[in-house]
């Protein structure tokens, strides 16, 4: 299966072009060398809510089968991210969450800090990761060998059989 990916660094001044992004880059790389892909769109938004949520909704209207977010995660006034990801997901996958949360307390106690969202709206895989390019790579290694079978299992194809007979 080839997947159709999107990233989103979320970041006022990579936006304006005041800080060059380093983790968006970094996030197509990974993707590009743990997952079989057919595209990948790759924008640089603000953090505002709006904004985040809409090009959430315009990414999943394309039929984009993953869409990561780099930044916004933290607990800085700024930080909507999670809060803007919440207004689209229809299922949260608190356990993949966990699995980011845990690798990064590894590393770091402030991966503790961390409120990155995990979920799907209609066929779409949203997984939000810090903006540090230090804890993309920490927490994104560990979601590579789920995120095919989880997208094929969102979009109705693997798993959930006829129990009754």
């Amino acid at each position: 299966m080839y997947l159709k990916v999107a990233v989103l660094t979320i970041s006022d001044s990579g936006f304006r072009g005041e800080r060059e992004d380093r983790g968006g880059p970094l996030v197509m790389d990974q993707v590009r060398k743990n997952l079989n892909v057919s595209d990948i769109t790759y924008k640089i938004i603000p953090d505002n809510l709006e904004i985040i949520e809409s090009s959430f909704r315009e990414l999943i209207s394309q039929d984009v089968d993953l869409i990561i977010s780099t930044g916004g995660t933290g607990p800085s006034p700024k930080d909507v991210t999670p809060e803007a990801t919440l207004k689209v997901v229809e299922k949260r996958f608190y356990g993949l969450e966990i699995v980011m949360l845990l690798e990064g307390m590894k590393k770091t106690p402030e991966a503790a800090y961390s409120r990155a969202v995990v979920g799907s709206c209609r066929n779409t895989l949203i997984i939000n990761l810090p903006g540090n390019p230090r804890a993309i790579t920490e927490n994104l290694p560990v979601l590579f060998p789920l995120i095919p079978h989880l997208i094929l299992e969102i979009k109705g194809l693997k798993g959930h059989h006829n129990e009754s007979s």
